[in-house]
């Protein structure tokens, strides 16, 4: 009996899988671009050009998991170049690891080389603030300061290694495509990050949706959870030299006020409420953060930097 419904859900599993892989395409048939070809990968990123625009910001960066500033002066006074990359296998970036620290700090620096960045202003949300303070650390006379934004950049264990050979087959993709296909989950979870929001819209949440769809997202996933929640001990953001800036939503509850309040302390660092944000603070208070981080890198601006 059990067998046999064992079968019956398999199969069905399986029929399911057949009838949704037309979801799942190459991140250039899901997103227009721009694209670059980088360090091996084609990884997808946003730019605004010269100048901060908050709701711009919030609209077009909220997805990538780090951004670039290169800051300059010029005859009205002082603007930046912004660039917003997707680290694999978050956003559009081609799904090709290796997906850790390291793979992503050589991804960052493959792409300031490739846009003649120097000594940029690199901020960090979430997971990607372990990507900044990874970058203060092991080139610290490259970037001129590096932004925290709801991350404190402190490691966690990861899965066991029987997990990942756990998650295979057929069962697990069917789980995954429909956990990552509802629009149920997502409202929760978004609410969550995101508290006062306004309604939520079919737009807004295919754009966070869609990305789960891109070819090879699940096995670059499932391959990620032997490395845990990346990041670094307490003593070793305190070997960090490069000037910091920690920015934190009042309401974040997937990474609390007080954990980010000790990272900040670590790196010496001023730390600074978002009223009313959550985890999502990019959605919350875009227009904060851009007047904190623009009050940040104007601080290391060089007078001797031509127009």
């Amino acid at each position: 009996m059990l067998l046999g419904l064992f079968a019956v859900l398999t199969l069905a599993s399986v029929a399911y899988n057949a009838a949704t892989a037309g979801g799942v395409k190459p991140a250039t048939a899901m997103y227009a671009g721009p694209f670059v070809r980088v360090d091996g990968k084609l990884v997808a990123y946003r730019t605004l050009g010269d100048s901060w625009d908050a709701d711009h910001f919030a609209r077009r960066f909220y997805r990538s998991e780090l951004r670039l500033g290169r800051c300059r002066r010029s005859a009205i006074g002082r603007d930046h170049r912004v660039f917003a990359l997707d680290l694999p296998p978050f956003g559009y970036t081609e799904r090709r690891g290796p997906y850790t620290l390291r793979g992503w700090i050589d991804l960052v620096r493959a792409f300031e080389t490739r846009f003649d960045l120097h000594h940029s202003v690199l901020v960090g949300h979430s997971l990607g603030a372990a990507v900044v303070v990874a970058d203060a650390l092991w080139h610290p006379a490259d970037p001129k300061g590096i932004v925290l934004v709801d991350g404190d950049a402190i490691s966690a264990g990861g899965a066991p290694s029987w997990l990942s050979k756990l998650l295979v087959g057929p069962w697990f993709t069917s789980v995954y495509r429909i956990a990552t296909s509802s629009d149920w989950i997502f409202r929760r979870g978004l609410s969550g990050a995101y508290p006062r929001h306004p309604p939520f819209t079919r737009e807004f949440l295919e754009e966070w949706e869609r990305p789960f769809e891109v070819k090879g997202t699940l096995d670059a996933f499932r391959s990620m959870l032997q490395y845990g929640i990346q990041g670094f001990q307490p003593a070793q953001l305190r070997a960090v030299r490069v000037p910091a800036l920690v920015l934190w939503g009042s309401h974040d509850t997937v990474d609390s006020v007080s954990a980010g309040r000790r990272s900040a302390q670590a790196l010496r660092a001023p730390f600074h409420l978002l009223a009313g944000a959550g985890h999502l603070s990019m959605l919350a208070a875009p227009g904060a953060i851009a007047r904190a981080v623009d009050s940040f890198a104007a601080l290391r601006q060089s007078p001797t930097v031509n127009p």
